[in-house]
């Protein structure tokens, strides 16, 4: 096996630090809380964290308004923790990767109350501002992804300014040189703390049209843009002008210039364009800008064999030398065992799901309870925190279902979280499916998470190899994964019934035996898959 980064072909193991572990029963997740469950997330074989923001922070989007880029927030901790964190988790050979929202701030960081006071002050330039229009109205249509306008008034300043996301999330001006170069010093606050890697939220929204040019519209049969909702007036516009601007790739390059001074970090952005597989190749490209991204190609509500192959081949075919990152679910949509699976819940698709996400090419984002199976929980009205679902509410439910506390114990209080009231509640029906009932179960889907991990190391096809898809029956995914001379041909069967499998081609297979369960059967040219089983061969 020749020498490769750490991150190619890594596991990646999302943590929200709010409903992780709570260590002072003040019922929200914290960093202790992060580092008391270290030994458990190195039992599932995963290789990195990545951790949901925990900077200072107003909490009106639960972290991802940031008021100080420096600072944790105190109710995750201190920065004594943090670096306990980091030297504990490498201890145990896990990564670390801080989620960094680069985009914008909360309204009460202190470069945004300086900017709104005036429009000549140090750091009036540091967000976008624009004229109302001679109406009074905005300056063009851009819309916030959290619904309405995105601009609000500032009347100190007698101006607009920009707001992708909440209205107290302010959009800063990358257009300005001393901002760039600001940013890139709160990064390498981190990187110098021993950060190994950052997920980059948002990363598409950094620059904007100078000109503030409107968005045009989107027709009605194509609005249903991956990440937004159709009900959302957000995907009733094509956002050419509000995202995805030449000029951050000039960004991007001078980040990666910042990262190769720290050996062995990594970025991964997110992407949510109105063409992600072009945008991930782009962002990728040149060994020059960012090291991975994902999108939200694969966090889509219907599940399809066909659907996972075109999305991942016509990624394939846009890459040059770039790498993805591939994800089922995160802290932003319906759990997969629910989105996908309907009334389903059978353990046997949950383990399924994870090794056909291991399987494909690139590196993963697995979310904290992917593990365990768990379902989409069910939050009344009066219990949501989100923002987001509070606007939509009740076409749409907000996140919060996706990240209710992790249940550890089934008879615990609140499932071994916490002593205290949980910031969200404790979901009834993740009991049945909580850590120390399936530590108990041999064939449980956490126990198969942890074995398929194990044997997934010891292939490097798996790992860092190509990837070619074959033909199969329309609930089967069949492809080989490919790496200095080694071929693995891989089927998952996506349904609940038992499908056969022909083989075409010059080659056979040889049956190589998984850990977990197996329930196939496999000759040279023919592989018989039970519901919602995988296989894997040698090519001869």
């Amino acid at each position: 096996m020749q020498q490769t980064p750490w991150w190619r072909g890594a596991v990646i193991y999302q943590v929200y630090p709010r409903s992780l572990m709570d260590s002072n029963n003040d019922g929200i997740g914290d960093i202790p809380g992060i580092i008391s469950k270290l030994d458990y997330i190195a039992s599932l074989g995963v290789d990195a964290i990545w951790i949901s923001p925990f900077f200072k922070s107003p909490m009106k989007d639960f972290g991802y308004d940031i008021a100080d880029y420096r600072a944790i927030d105190p109710i995750f901790g201190s920065l004594d923790d943090f670096d306990e964190l980091i030297v504990q988790a490498h201890a145990r050979n896990i990564k670390i990767i801080i989620d960094q929202v680069l985009n914008h701030t909360s309204d009460q960081h202190a470069w945004f109350e300086e900017s709104r006071q005036s429009k000549d002050n140090p750091k009036s330039d540091w967000y976008v501002w624009a004229e109302a229009n001679p109406d009074g109205t905005p300056p063009n249509n851009w819309l916030s992804i959290f619904g309405g306008s995105a601009w609000e008034w500032e009347p100190r300043r007698c101006q607009y300014y920009l707001h992708n996301f909440l209205k107290t999330q302010p959009d800063l001006n990358y257009h300005c040189t001393e901002l760039r170069e600001q940013i890139l010093q709160e990064v390498e606050f981190w990187l110098k703390r021993g950060v190994d890697g950052l997920r980059l939220d948002a990363i598409i929204f950094c620059f904007h049209d100078q000109q503030l040019r409107s968005n045009p519209a989107k027709p009605v049969e194509e609005r249903k843009g991956r990440g937004f909702r159709e009900d959302n007036p957000y995907a009733f516009q094509r956002h050419i002008h509000d995202t995805c601007q030449p000029e951050n790739i000039g960004f991007l390059e001078s980040l990666r210039s910042l990262m190769n001074r720290y050996p062995g970090t990594v970025t991964l952005g997110e992407i949510a364009s109105e063409d992600s597989l072009k945008t991930m190749a782009e962002y990728t490209a040149g060994n020059t800008r960012l090291h991975m991204t994902y999108s939200f190609e694969l966090l889509v509500d219907n599940l399809s064999a066909r659907y996972i192959r075109e999305t991942v081949e016509t990624l394939e075919e846009n890459l040059t030398d770039g790498w993805p990152c591939w994800a089922f679910g995160n802290h932003d949509v319906v759990r997969v065992m629910s989105r996908w699976n309907g009334k389903d819940q059978s353990p046997a698709k949950a383990k399924l799901l994870n090794e056909l996400l291991f399987s494909l090419r690139g590196s993963v984002c697995s979310y904290q309870g992917e593990e365990l199976g768990l379902i989409e929980a069910e939050i009344e009205q009066h219990q949501l925190q989100d923002p987001y679902g509070i606007t939509f509410w009740p076409r749409f439910k907000g996140r919060d279902g996706c990240r209710t506390p992790m249940p550890w114990s089934a008879k615990n209080i609140n499932s071994g979280f916490s002593q205290g009231t949980t910031w969200l509640p404790v979901a009834p029906t993740h009991l049945p499916l909580a850590v120390d009932i399936q530590e108990a179960d041999k064939k449980s889907v956490l126990n198969a998470f942890r074995k398929f991990l194990a044997w997934r190391k010891t292939q490097p096809a798996l790992l860092w190899g190509d990837i070619k898809f074959l033909d199969a029956p329309e609930n089967v995914l069949m492809f080989v994964r490919s790496y200095q001379g080694q071929s693995l041909l891989a089927a998952f069967n996506l349904s609940a019934d038992t499908t056969t499998v022909d083989i075409s081609g010059d080659f056979s297979v040889i049956p190589l035996e998984k850990a977990g369960d197996t329930a196939v059967k496999i000759n040279s040219k023919q592989i018989l898959l039970a519901g919602y089983a995988s296989a894997f061969a040698l090519i001869d």
